[in-house]
């Protein structure tokens, strides 16, 4: 009896862990990390004519890093 008592709370434990957790992703899913928005800047830049292909490509280097 002792036994089974514990693995029953053992077994609600991990469901409501494991519910807390998946409630927690849900909830920082809007918070993700999001595009480079650095690198977005460079390609709209560079498709206006303001940098180089040089210059587009020597930022996009260093940005990678």
């Amino acid at each position: 009896m002792g036994l089974g008592m514990m693995l029953n709370l053992l077994f609600w434990i991990v469901v409501v862990g494991l519910s807390i957790y998946g409630f927690l992703i849900l909830i920082m899913k809007p918070f993700e990390r999001r595009k480079d928005t650095s690198i977005i800047i460079l390609k709209e830049r560079f498709a206006r004519g303001e940098i180089e292909k040089d210059e587009y490509e020597e930022k996009v280097g260093i940005l990678s890093k």
